[in-house]
C-alpha cells in the first residue's frame, strides 16, 4: 500500500490507522503548490482531485477520502478494533461521528486556511467554538467519542484539533477536548505517526 499524505493536514489521521493496525505501507509525500509527489509524479494522475489523502493498494486500485480509508484499513484489521460491526446500532453511530466531524468540524477550518476577509476568518471561529462546544460536551460524558473504546474517529478528532494552533484558537477553553488530545497524544501510533510526517522530533 502507498499513503500519500502533507504533512499534518487530515492524511494524518489515516496515517495513525496505518500504525495502529501494524499495515505495511509506504509513505509518499504531497506537494500542494505544484500537485507534485516527492518522488516526481503528477498527483493528479493518482486523484484528480489533487488533495491528500489518497490510499493506493498493491493491485493499482486508489482509494480517496480519509473517513473512507481510515473505515476501510480498520475493517481490514478487525483485531485492532478500531470500528465496530458493520451492521449494528454502533457502527451507524460511528458513521454520524465521522459525518459530523468531516462536514462540521473539517470543513469549518477552511476559510482559516483561505484568502478570505478577516470577517469571514472571525465568523469562521464563531462558528468553530460552537463546533469544539459540542464536541467537549460529547467527551464529558466518555472518554472516546463512541465510548470507551478508541476508534477512527477519535483519531480524525486528534488530526483536526491540532489545526487550532495553526489558526489561532485557544483550544484550552474546551477542557475534555484538550485532555482527549493530550491522551491520544501518547498513543504509539500517533507518536510513530507524528515523528515519519516529521511534527514531532
Amino acid at each position: 500500500m502507498k499513503l500519500y499524505y502533507s504533512p499534518g493536514a487530515c492524511s494524518l489521521a489515516p496515517h495513525i490507522i496505518l500504525q495502529e493496525t501494524n499495515t505495511d505501507f509506504d509513505l509518499i509525500k504531497v506537494d500542494f503548490a505544484s500537485k507534485m509527489t516527492e518522488h516526481g509524479e503528477d498527483f493528479t494522475k493518482i486523484n484528480p482531485h489533487g488533495y491528500v489523502p489518497a490510499l493506493q493498494l498493491d493491485n493499482g486500485d486508489v482509494l480517496t477520502e480519509g473517513v473512507a480509508i481510515m473505515q476501510y484499513l480498520a475493517d481490514l484489521s478487525p483485531q485492532a478494533n478500531l470500528v465496530p460491526e458493520n451492521g449494528t446500532f454502533k457502527r451507524a453511530k460511528l458513521y454520524e461521528k465521522l459525518n459530523y466531524l468531516t462536514s462540521e468540524l473539517h470543513k469549518g477550518f477552511a476559510p482559516l486556511f483561505s484568502d478570505v476577509s478577516d470577517t469571514s476568518k472571525q465568523k469562521a471561529k464563531e462558528n468553530l467554538n460552537n463546533k469544539f462546544s459540542y464536541i467537549d460536551s460529547v467527551l464529558a460524558e466518555k472518554p472516546y467519542l463512541l465510548g470507551n473504546d478508541f476508534s477512527v474517529a477519535d483519531a480524525y478528532l486528534f488530526v483536526i484539533s491540532g489545526w487550532t494552533k495553526l489558526t489561532g484558537i485557544d483550544l484550552s477553553k474546551w477542557v475534555h477536548v484538550t485532555s482527549f488530545v493530550e491522551k491520544i497524544s501518547k498513543r504509539n501510533a500517533v507518536q510513530k505517526a507524528l515523528k515519519a510526517e516529521g511534527l514531532l522530533s
